[in-house]
This record gives C-alpha cells, structure tokens and sequence, in this order.
C-alpha cells in the first residue's frame, strides 16, 4: 500500500535548541535508560541509550481555537518551573496564555523501569468562549542518534493505539498519547512540518505518513474533549515493537503510582546533612541529585560536564558532542563533591572507569564518549593527574574498596614527569605553557601518588622498626616523587610570576594566567614578563604579564600556597580589579580578560569569537580562597544561590551587561551557555561542606602539610627531552630522566676530559642520572649527550649553563 509521502525533503538545516536548561531528569534506576532536560516550559533533548546520546531537539505543544490564533507553547506562553518534591528531580512545568485564557500544567517523569519518558498534563480553560474549541498538538522533533539530518518518520498502530515512529540505524523512538492520537501527521522542517501546517490557516490540514532520511518533524492532535488530563510518552527501542511496546506497558499503569515510583527511587540517596539554612540545604541537595543523574547507566562511573550543547540553538550536526561528554577534570569535580555530600559507591565507579580509558602510556584523553572513545585529541596534564588525586581522597574516605590504583597511578607519574610541567592545554583548553592551575593539580598528584606508595608500604610491611625507619625517611620512588614535586614548587614563581604587570597599578608582581612554552621544542625558558600570548576565541596577541585568571587560588585550595603568600594576596587584588563584576546577585568573576568565548556585546551567539562573560563556577573558587583565609564566605555561597535558575540550575556563564530582551538575555541571567555545567555545582557543594567544616574540602594534608605549612628546600634541576632548561642555578644538581635505558656522557669543561653515569631504573618505567654540578660556579657550563643500551649514541649534545 502506498503511503502518502510529505514533500520538502530533506527540510531546513538541523539546528539543536537552547542550551538554557531549567531542569535535568532521570530515574534513579538504572534499568531506566532515559534522560531528559527541559526549558522554556517544554522538554528539550532525551538522552538514550545513553547520557552522551540525545534523541530529540524538543517536545512542545500546538494550540489553537482553529481560527483565530496558534500559539507555540516555547515562544508565545508564559513559563513557570516548580519542583514538586526536594527530594526527587521531579518537575512541574506550567505553561500560560499571556492573556489568562487557558494554561498547561505538567510533571515530567523517567518512568522508573523503562526508556520512557512520561508527561502527565492537565489542560486548565479559564476563558467559557475557548471551552469545546480548544485545541492541542504534540510536536516532536527527532534528532535520533545524535543527528538532525537523515532521520525517518512514520505514523504507525500498535494493539490499537495510533503513535507516531522515527528512527535512524538501529534507535527507534515512539511518540504516544494515553487518550490516543485523533489525526497525525510526519514532514520535515521548515516545510510540511506541523508548525507551518498550523500556523497557516490555524488548523490541521496535513496528514502525512512518511518522512525520510531528512530533518522531520511529528504532530499528534489530542483531543482533549476526551478529558483534559493525559499522559505524554516518548519511548525507545531497538526496534519499533520494542519502542511501542514499551510505550504501551507504561500506559497501562497510572501516573500517580509511576510518580510515587520515581521519588521514592530519589529518596534512597544519603540526604547530606551540610548546612542548617533550608535554602542552602535544598539547592545542595539538588545538586547531589544533579551530579548523580550526568551518570551512565551502562557505562557505570561515566559521568558528562553537562546535558547541554552550548548555544545550541545555533548549532548544528557538525557539533555533535556538545558538552555530553567526559572530561576527567569535570568528572573529578564531580565526584569530589559527591565524597563531601558522603557519596562514595560513585566516585569509586569513576576511579575505575577512569583506570581503564587511561592509556598504557598513562595518557588520558582530553574528553571521550562515555565508552571511552576520544573525542577531541588535545593534552590537559590536570586530567592525566586529577585521577590520582580522586585515588587519594578514596583512600582517606575509607571508600577505595578492594580496587588497587598502583598500576594507574605509576602509569600517570611516567607521563606527567616525561611531558610536564608545560601542559599542552590548561583547564580552559586553549593555551600551552606553564599554567599555575594545571601545576597545583600536578603537584598535588605527585604527592598524593607518594603518600599512596607509602601507605601500600606500610600495610605490606609486618616489622614495626622497618615501618617506622620507612615513615621518617621516604626512600627510593617515594623521594624521588617528593623531589620532583618540590622542584615544582621552586619554580612556580620563576615559570608563573610577572614582576612588571600592568594592570593594577602598586601591584605589578602577580600570577599570570598561563606562560607560554618557549619556541624551540623542548627548550626551557619561560619568561612571564616578556612572553607573548596568543588569546584563543579572537581574544588577540597580549603580553603574558598582563592576562590573569583565578587559576592560581588551586595552589591555596590544594594547600600548596598559604592563603597570606604576598603574591597570592597582591594576584587576588589584580583578578579582583580586573574580572570581578558585580551582578544583583552577588559577585561573579570572568576567565580571564580578553577571553572570547561568550556571547557578541549585541548579544548574538558564541560563533567562534565574542566576549567571555562570568562563570558561577569562579565564584566558588574565590570563597574558597575566603575559607582558607578563615573569613566568612555565607555571600559567596547566597551568590551562587542567586545565580541558580527557578528550577535549580547552575550555567557556565551569566550574562553581566544590560539587557537584550530580543536575545533572551538579561543582566545576571544565564547567557546561553552550558547549563547545567557539573562544575558549578560541584563548585557549590565543595564550598558548602567546607564553611561547614571551616576548612577548604578540597585540601591535600600532605600537600598542605609540606608545602603551606613546610618549606622543603629543592637542590634539584630536573631535565628531560620535553622539558630542557637553558640554565641552571648555581649550587644545584642536574637530574636526569628518560624513558630509555643507557648511560649519560657529560663533561664540564666542553669534552676535555668527561665521565659516564649509568641511568638507574625505577618503578614508573623511567630512567635517571644525577650529575653532581652544585660545585660549578658562575659562567660554567655542563655538556652531555646519551649512549642508549642498544649501543646507539643519541647523535646530539645538550648544555645546561650556570646562572
């Protein structure tokens, strides 16, 4: 039987929608492979089979009197975000006439044992001239598989009831009525699609069978003369029956039991006890449930930074990731905040999935789908050490299990010493250097990596004198970790410190955002005072001295800076003047300036270039510093508070500039980016639990204990072919390290006479040498070069001056 076809194909050029998100959902279940989020009263993308994979770009209603208006639910209504229950990621979204004359009142629900998506509605008629004439149009836009583009649609019957069916490859999507369908109808977009249909002459006209391989659309009149309350469902399947069928199953129980189902599923979580203020204590809660929700259900541990695609409305196939993917960093942050809400089950399902992406070089990727699968291919240190610091903070919870880190730790230590400290991207992804947030996360790892091995020492060991020799004199790969981290340390103002900034006048010697590597691979000179730094996003050519962020307050954070450090102090004075901003709600704070990935000053979309607004997340990171200092921090806290949206959510930027109502943005709003970003909420929490206990969370007490507290002196140069210092200070011996066994060939006085030193091996696949020049002088010099074991000579000589 021929079906009547939809003309158009394949309709307008896909776009995702907007990434302003007022709620996240799923069931706590993991038999309920279904996410969705929502905005502008309606839901946008659902996520199956999994939380990397959304299926749709939104789900909305069409409503007509069928001859006088059409008002899109989005776009013409009034919204109103409502969270039923505290306990539970259950919203209720109503949607209302601008005039009063009718509203759409919904709860949104993953159903608690199935890939279904369910919507109860109530349909209220204020306006007696509306009643009997009323009508309603689901409108669904398929995005199955992640993609706009070559998607098919169809109208279909299963046991009786009339859905609606889209597929591509091997996903298949029902969309369903509980009170049925009365006329249906599949186009594509922008042409036979149901909106165009409607707003034509203000009712249904097109009742197309088939849409294929296109960008489509789906449209099913409910008759709500058949009652005003009924039950929405988006289901998938691997196939139509399986999709339907399970549709069908969902329908044949009622919503309320379904609901019950749902926040009794919520409610199993721990409830952190953090603070006493309802408010607070509401919006931490909130965002335990939201953290916990950004996890896969196949791939247990998996969690994404957001269920957005920033600016996504303006996005098209081409940016098929989104911020659905994984991130180590993010995830670390994630998961360190679920440790300070008391949550431990999930961060040690993220230790080990994390163990398992991670390269056999130690390498870790800059982001992934959620199985593993790079997506973009950059190197961030801060992710390949982030691990090792979650290993730890396991370990002092008592939450590690039977779960052994050492293959992955000495993995990360291999790598992090033969291509550290020059990060090839820092946190924010876009610059190489040295970067004082990446290098506390470095640190940190290092020491953490060190207390680790002498914790595993310990319980291995059965002689108390041999333990007790081991813990006042860390020996072999414990020191040589230590003397790495504290030659770090030593060089943090040399690599990261300007003294002739110009930003703040009275404050030219202050931390810089990121110091550029120099120009010759491998050759070690930073200069933060002269170097130039290319701003990603359009940001332009700027002298390193006078770009700064808040990244340098990790150093205070993870204990390796005391919060009163002169430089530390004169920086905040200088990220304060320059990138704080002052919102209704309290403090917010920019990247960095000249950042360009924002929204335009006419507030048009991010496209590549535009102007870097403020980021919730810094206002966390600067309370910290407030909590270090032992200062209240309750305004920074209100803040972040603020900055959450009616149904909880926190974005990755607001909008810090005076309204654009015709772009939706508004001063101290979201503008357009990630929301929810994983970070941010983390950042609340993390900053919650340590008002609570006076204390950064986050703090390392070996890092802390060494480093703020100590002042361990280095008399180590450390050398190797990713990083080669031009120069080294007079007084300190040259370090060797190599991921190849041989011999060091070296002379100090330009091969008259010269000396072999064996490479010695150790636990983390490296080789090393010390070359004992602490009694050059001034002006000298050391030469060397390397015979390898496979008796080739490295062909090449290396000078380390004295200074």
């Amino acid at each position: 039987m021929n079906r009547l076809q939809a003309p158009g194909a394949p309709g307008i050029v896909p776009r995702w929608t907007s990434s302003a998100k007022v709620g996240i959902g799923t069931a706590y279940s993991a038999s309920s492979p279904v996410w969705f989020t929502l905005s502008h009263g309606i839901i946008n993308e659902i996520y199956y089979p999994h939380v990397d994979s959304p299926n749709t770009r939104d789900l909305q209603f069409l409503i007509s009197d069928g001859e006088t208006f059409c008002h899109e639910e989005k776009r013409d209504l009034i919204h109103q975000c409502e969270r039923p229950d505290p306990d539970a990621m259950l919203y209720r979204l109503t949607s209302t006439e601008r005039d009063g004359r009718y509203r759409i009142v919904k709860e949104v629900i993953s159903q608690p044992h199935s890939p279904v998506v369910m919507m109860s509605v109530k349909v209220q008629i204020s306006d007696e001239s509306l009643k009997g004439k009323l009508k309603l149009y689901a409108l669904l836009a398929p995005h199955v598989k992640n993609t706009g583009a070559g998607n098919t649609a169809t109208v279909c019957g299963v046991a009786g009831q009339h859905f609606l069916h889209a597929e591509r490859e091997d996903v298949h999507l029902i969309l369903g009525c509980s009170t049925d369908f009365v006329r249906r109808s599949v186009g594509y977009v922008g042409t036979s699609d149901g909106w165009h249909d409607l707003k034509d002459n203000f009712q249904m006209d097109w009742q197309y069978e088939v849409a294929s391989d296109g960008n489509v659309a789906m449209t099913g009149e409910i008759d709500i003369a058949r009652g005003a309350e009924f039950t929405i469902g988006v289901s998938f399947g691997d196939s139509k029956q399986s999709a339907a069928t399970a549709l069908l199953q969902a329908f044949a129980k009622p919503f309320p039991g379904q609901r019950a189902k749902f926040i009794e599923q919520w409610k199993r979580t721990e409830q952190p006890k953090l603070s006493d203020d309802p408010k607070t204590s509401s919006l931490v809660r909130l965002s335990q449930h939201v953290l916990m929700a950004h996890e896969d259900k196949t791939f247990s541990g998996a969690t994404v930074a957001s269920m957005s695609i920033p600016w996504g409305d303006t996005k098209d196939d081409s940016d098929a990731g989104g911020y659905h993917l994984v991130w180590a960093r993010d995830m670390v942050q994630t998961t360190t905040a679920l440790l300070a809400c008391g949550e431990t089950e999930l961060p040690l399902r993220a230790l080990v999935w994390l163990a398992s992406i991670q390269a056999s070089d130690g390498g870790m990727p800059q982001n992934s789908a959620i199985d593993g699968a790079a997506y973009w291919r950059g190197v961030q240190l801060d992710e390949v050490a982030a691990p090792v610091v979650l290993a730890w903070r396991l370990k002092e919870a008592n939450a590690q299990g039977q779960f052994d880190p050492t293959t992955m730790i000495r993995r990360a230590m291999r790598f992090l010493i033969l291509h550290g400290p020059v990060t090839a991207q820092e946190r924010w992804e876009e610059n190489s250097g040295y970067s004082p947030s990446t290098l506390a996360t470095i640190i940190s790892s290092v020491v953490c990596a060190a207390d680790l091995m002498r914790s595993q020492s310990r319980q291995t060991l059965d002689d108390v004198e041999t333990v007790q020799t081991l813990a006042s004199s860390d020996t072999g790969e414990i020191e040589f970790l230590l003397d790495y981290a504290d030659w770090m340390v030593a060089s943090l103002i040399e690599w990261t410190v300007t003294t002739c900034g110009e930003l703040v006048a009275g404050h030219p010697r202050h931390f810089v955002r990121i110091t550029p590597e120099a120009t010759h691979p491998g050759s070690a000179n930073p200069d933060p005072d002269t170097a130039v730094l290319q701003v990603a996003n359009g940001g332009g050519d700027h002298p390193a001295r006078n770009v700064v962020d808040a990244g340098f307050l990790q150093l205070v954070r993870m204990g390796i800076l005391a919060w009163n450090d002169p430089i530390v102090v004169d920086s905040i004075e200088v990220i304060d003047a320059v990138l704080k901003r002052d919102l209704p709600q309290g403090p917010c704070w920019r990247r960095y300036n000249h950042d360009g990935y924002g929204n335009h000053d006419d507030g048009s979309a991010f496209n590549g270039t535009g102007v870097g607004r403020v980021w919730p997340l810094i206002t966390g990171e600067r309370g910290h510093y407030e909590i270090a200092a032992g200062r209240d921090v309750t305004p920074y806290i209100k803040a972040m508070e603020g900055f959450a949206s009616d149904g909880g959510l926190l974005a990755e930027q607001l909008w810090d500039a005076d309204d654009i109502p015709e772009h939706e943005l508004f001063f101290g709003s979201p503008a357009g980016s990630a929301m929810p970003l994983c970070w941010a909420h983390a950042e609340y929490i993390s900053l919650v639990r340590s008002q609570k206990d006076g204390a950064c969370f986050d703090r390392i007490e070996p890092v802390y204990q060494r480093y703020a507290h100590g002042n361990p002196n280095s008399d180590l140069e450390f050398w190797t072919f990713a990083h080669q210092p031009m120069r080294i200070a007079k007084g300190k011996s040259l370090r060797i390290v190599c991921e190849t066994a041989g011999s060091v060939h070296w002379s100090f006085d330009d091969w008259a006479t010269r000396q072999d030193t064996t490479m010695k091996p150790n636990e983390f696949g490296l080789f090393s040498a010390d070359i004992p020049c602490d009694s050059l002088g001034k002006g000298g010099a050391i030469t060397f070069t390397f015979h390898w074991d496979d008796e080739r000579w490295e062909g090449q000589d290396y000078v380390v001056a004295i200074s």
